[in-house]
Parts: C-alpha cells; structure tokens; sequence
C-alpha cells in the first residue's frame, strides 16, 4: 500500500474556494483505479491533514498525473495555500485490531 500525507494550510481568504473544489477532486480520486481511501483532519492551530491510500506506487503515480488533478494542484498552489508538505510513503507492515 501507498501513503500520501498532505499537510497544509490555507490562505486566510481561500476557505470558500477551498470548499467548492475539495469535493469535486476527492470525487475524481475515488474513480482512479486503486484508491483505497481518504481521510482529513484540521487540527486546532488551522493545519490540515489529509491520509490517502492507494493499492500501489503506480495507482498513486496515475492519480499525481492525472489532467484534472494536476490542474486542481496549481489553481491551490496560486489560490488556496499558504504553505504544503507532501510525503508518499510505502507501508511496510500494518495491524489492526477491531472489537467487532
């Protein structure tokens, strides 16, 4: 599996922009073939956090080039951010637990 851990922040004046676009790109990325799962967080001091899963390193490689995406990253890059991190990593082993 493929880890991508998105840090940001916003732009004080980018929260609607942000808005209107986020649903629209996590719709495209849960059509690629191998997206395992997205999840996103904001912590109290306004830096976001987002998880996203893919099957493999070419899965994910599909989603970083795709058109739209790739459009999407340099309208929030000139709009939306203040500052990024982008980190993909692969996961080397995993354990779960659930009481179910």
């Amino acid at each position: 599996m493929i880890l991508t851990v998105f840090r940001s922040r916003l732009n004080e004046e980018a929260q609607e922009k942000y808005e209107a676009l986020v649903p629209k790109i996590v719709a495209l990325a849960e059509t690629m073939p191998g997206f395992l799962s997205r999840k996103s967080y904001v912590a109290e001091d306004g830096e976001r956090l987002s998880l996203v899963e893919f099957e493999d390193e070419q899965s994910q490689r599909n989603w970083a080039l795709n058109d739209e995406h790739i459009a999407a990253k340099e309208r929030a890059r000139e709009h939306l951010y203040s500052e990024f991190v982008v980190q993909i990593s692969t996961v080397d082993r995993e354990s779960r637990f659930s009481e179910k």
